[in-house]
């Protein structure tokens, strides 16, 4: 019997693995902690715990997607006013 959650879990993983090309440390240790932290989870079968950890994941996506946000407004801000001022 396939856990219902799966399909999420597996979302979530893309979802996280997409946002991580443009990690500042570089896509490919954001890979590799990705896949750690999903392989260390990979046994939970409670579903609750898997709602939690699902949720942990959705609060990491909107702090990369802040961390993102941040960075084009910082290279903006840098472009386009004189830093002397």
């Amino acid at each position: 019997m396939a856990n219902p959650l799966r399909a999420e879990v597996i979302k979530l993983y893309k979802t996280l693995l997409y946002l991580g090309r443009e990690y500042p440390q570089g896509a490919a240790y954001f890979r590799e902690r990705l896949k750690a932290s999903f392989m260390k989870n990979k046994d939970v079968t409670d579903p609750e715990k898997i709602q939690k950890l699902v949720a942990r994941g959705d609060f990491v996506i909107k702090e990369l997607e802040a961390l993102y946000f941040l960075r084009k407004y910082r290279a903006m801000k840098k472009r386009y006013y004189d830093p002397e001022e």
